[in-house]
């Protein structure tokens, strides 16, 4: 099949379903700038992921992220929705899709005007200290960390290569000489701070798994949009679709852990799909 006969396909399984629960992940946001996590066999780019439990145990580990995190934020903080993230709000407030979970942390879907959303990963533009528990803008973050950390900044060490950015907010950045980095603080109680995301080895938050899962409930279907699903926390909504018998289709370029679960599958874009469906 062409992309149109797809794209018709796509709009009988929106057409057949009142209630369609949307999953998003890093896919979608490509066309926005920032990187995917897996090539198209979901396999996982780069280096391994800062584990939570590390972050909160090492200050080597924390300076690890904060240096790299303020090279790599400017890429996510000048990040706009793109044409899928804005179809996809014009479907929700169409009363097309029934509502929005997201792997993403970059907070586009937001941006884009969705309102029925759990940003089940969190959102990289909060700063939660884990003493007090207040969250603080990141990009005041980010101005505190530039001005602490000039020989970081455009002309310094970092500046000197482009680094490459990741989609949560970090970079690709070898940072073996920066041990005089300085670590941001709670700016209320002098506390550490972590970005208000889910770290890996960390979990997603009750009250937050407990929405997600009533969302899955009340759906009749299931669309995944630029997702390989090989994260368990996305995963599960594909397994558990299927395992009460409803259907599910996808909007993705390349493999998904549950290729096996999905009925109908586009392999293209989200950017071009989805504008076809508004």
């Amino acid at each position: 099949m062409n992309l149109n006969q797809q794209t018709d396909h796509l709009l009988t399984f929106l057409h057949q379903h009142q209630r369609v629960l949307v999953l998003t992940g890093a896919g979608l946001s490509t066309a926005s700038g920032i990187p995917d996590y897996r090539d198209k066999d979901g396999v996982r780019r780069g280096r391994n992921p800062i584990q939570g439990p590390d972050f909160r145990k090492s200050e080597a580990v924390r300076r690890r992220y904060w240096a790299r995190s303020m090279a790599g934020y400017p890429t996510l903080a000048g990040a706009a929705p793109n044409a899928g993230h804005r179809a996809l709000a014009e479907l929700e407030a169409a009363g097309r899709i029934h509502a929005i979970i997201t792997q993403n942390v970059d907070g586009l879907h937001q941006r884009a005007g969705s309102r029925k959303l759990i940003e089940l990963h969190g959102n990289i533009h909060g700063v939660l200290c884990l003493d007090c528990r207040m969250v603080h803008p990141r990009i005041g973050i980010q101005n505190w960390l530039l001005e602490a950390n000039p020989s970081l900044v455009p002309g310094g060490p970092v500046g000197e290569v482009v680094p490459e950015a990741r989609p949560d907010g970090d970079a690709e950045v070898e940072l073996d000489e920066f041990q005089d980095f300085h670590l941001p603080y709670c700016s209320v109680c002098g506390g550490t701070l972590q970005p208000d995301v889910i770290f890996f080895g960390d979990n997603i938050p009750a009250q937050r798994t407990a929405d997600a899962l009533q969302l899955a409930d009340e759906a009749d279907a299931v669309l995944v949009v630029g997702s390989s699903l090989m994260v368990f926390s996305g995963y599960r909504f594909a397994k558990l679709a299927a395992q009460t018998n409803k259907p599910i289709a996808a909007i993705n370029l390349g493999k998904t852990r549950a290729d096996d679960l999905i009925g109908l599958k586009v392999e293209a874009s989200a950017v071009d799909v989805l504008p076809l469906l508004v």
